[in-house]
This record gives C-alpha cells, structure tokens and sequence, in this order.
C-alpha cells in the first residue's frame, strides 16, 4: 500500500477496535510501525524535535509525528483515553498543522456500555455502523485465531522466534492496512515454520512492556543462550481469545486499563508457558516505568527492567546487564535442578 497517496489511509497511535476502519473501507495504519519500519528512524524523532518537541520529551510521539508528517497522512484516529497523556498535545499540534483527529477512548474503569457507545461514535464519524463492525469481527476471528497458532509456535513448539513472534504480532494492529494480504503472508509464514525443527533454549524469556525502539534485544537475548516465548503488549494487540462481541474483545485488552489487569494477565502468562524470567523494557520519559515495581512484584521471577531512549541499537551497559541477568537466571535453574535431584 502506498500510505502517503492512498486516499483510504487513516493513521492510528495506539490499537483501536480496527474491525471499524475495515467496516469502514478504510486502510488503518499504525504510525507506531510506519515509524519503525522507516529506514530512517532517528531523522523523523530529529524532524519532530526541529518543529519544537522537547529533547527530554518521548521518542515514541516524535517518532509518531515525524513519521505521520513525512508520510504526508493527513487523518488520525486518537486514542484521548487509555493511552499516554502525551498523545494529547501530539493531537493538538497535528489539529493545528491541518491533521483531522479522530478521536476515540477506552473508559476508566473497563464499563461496557461507555465502551460500547465509544466504539459506536468512532463507527458513525468514519461512515459505518456498530452491526457492520461486529460483522468485520467475525470476519477477522479465523485470523486472529491464525495469530494464536503463532504464538503457540513460538511457547510450546520452539519453532518460531522471539522476534519473529514479536514482528506479526506487533502488526496485528493494523494487519499492514490490508487484512487479506496480510493474512496470505501469514499463512505462508506459518507454513513454513512448521517444516523447522523445534528449538528449545535452556532459558525462557518473558518480554513485558511496550515494543522495543532498539532494533536487536532479541538477537542480543537468543545469542547468549535464552528463548523469548511471551510478548506481552503484542500479544494482546493480535486479541487472543474467544469474544462474544466486539466490545467484549476490547474490554478484555490489557493495555487501556488498569495495572491489576495487566498484572493478571502476566501471571498466568508467565505460569503456562513456564517463564524463567522477564525483561521489561520501559522507555524514557513514559509514565509506564512507574508501573515497573507493580509489574516486578507480581511477576513470581526476576525481572530485568531496561529503559531506553532513541532508536538505534543497545549499549554496552545495556549488554552487560542482559549477560549478568541471564547469569542469574542459570543459577537459580541450576539450583532448581539440585534440589531436585536431592529431593528424589
């Protein structure tokens, strides 16, 4: 899809009931991934800081605004409830520039009938109805149902990598802004990821937090010996589960919400698919790295948290940390397996 001419392009900055846009007719594109996949990426957070975003203010909504301007997008749906608070002046200023602004919200406190009405407005402003949506959710559910092989691809089989988990599953939230092609390629995909052989790594890894604006924590994890198995955020951009309706799927998303839901969702995570340990990824100048001392506490096992800024690639403090986390961890298996045998 070419984005900056195809009339259909709407931009989205957070995942949204995207079964509307497609109801719609609309092509959904997620600046967060137009920004990531931009060969360029740190021109487009320097192209944001030339048009006045402070230095000490979240890569992420730079990057958003660089990549929604250079693409020439000129309609965004907006998360104003539910997402960062950051977003709001990134609207702001996009109003300003000549952007129209969608607005859309998850309500506090997970109620179903403001949910509903949300979904409804966001339908009735983009020319469709809460019916033809519900009917794009059906539509979608064996994809999505697709997206879950995958993950159990990468849990159970070891036959699909952290980072490739982590790429469709991160795209889940537009479907490429076409859910057809989107759902060939993934096919394909998952086709022959069934011919490889299973691998298991001696240490499973949790990745919890928003996706990574470094490129190569994947590479850096898998090298030394350990084997993502859970993206947390990713996972739930693709709707794991059965649903019985469209606002009902979105209340069960944990990123909107309060930590208690995301939390639980963790735990069980982390129980079913036998996690060693988790790394949290926050990024600088994000209210989200409060959340790391609920998240620590909840997990049941060491947590490294890693706190970028920029795109780019890590930093050798960064390196010797994951090395001394993943040091740890084959201690405390280590032991695990003497106790064992001394207990039989």
């Amino acid at each position: 899809m070419d984005v900056g001419r195809d009339p259909r392009t709407i931009g989205i900055t957070s995942t949204i009931p995207v079964e509307v846009v497609f109801a719609a007719g609309l092509a959904p594109v997620d600046l967060n991934n137009l920004f990531m996949t931009h060969g360029r990426r740190r021109s487009l957070v320097a192209a944001a800081e030339a048009a006045g975003f402070p230095l000490n203010f979240c890569a992420w909504i730079k990057g958003i605004y660089g990549a929604c301007k250079h693409y020439s997008i000129q309609r965004v749906i907006g998360v104003v409830q539910g997402d960062c608070s950051n977003t709001h002046l990134l609207f702001e200023i996009l109003e300003e520039e000549g952007v129209e602004v969608v607005p859309f919200e998850y309500p506090p406190g997970r109620d179903a009938s403001r949910l509903k009405a949300s979904i409804e407005r966001l339908a009735s402003t983009l020319g469709t109805d809460l019916a033809s949506a519900e009917a794009s959710r059906l539509q979608m559910q064996p994809l999505r149902e697709k997206l879950e092989t995958l993950d159990s691809m990468t849990w159970r089989e070891g036959r699909v990598t952290g980072r490739e988990n982590h790429l469709w599953l991160v795209n889940s939230s537009d479907m490429r802004g076409d859910r057809y092609r989107y759902e060939t390629e993934l096919d394909l995909f998952l086709a022959e990821a069934a011919g490889r052989p299973a691998n298991h790594a001696p240490l499973r890894l949790g990745f919890l937090g928003i996706p990574p604006i470094v490129d190569d924590i994947y590479e850096a994890l898998e090298q030394r010996g350990a084997q993502v198995v859970f993206n947390e955020f990713q996972r739930q951009f693709s709707m794991p589960g059965a649903h019985r309706c469209i606002v009902e799927q979105y209340l069960t998303y944990t990123y909107p919400y309060r930590t208690a839901l995301r939390l639980a969702d963790i735990k069980e995570e982390t129980a079913k698919r036998k996690i060693d340990g988790h790394v949290h990824y926050v990024q600088s100048f994000c209210y989200r790295q409060l959340q790391h001392r609920a998240v620590k506490k909840a997990a049941g096992v060491p947590v490294l948290a890693l706190e970028f800024d920029r795109p780019g690639r890590l930093d050798g403090r960064s390196i010797t940390r994951i090395e001394a986390f993943i040091e740890l961890l084959e201690a405390r298996r280590l032991r695990a397996v003497k106790r064992g045998q001394e207990g039989s």
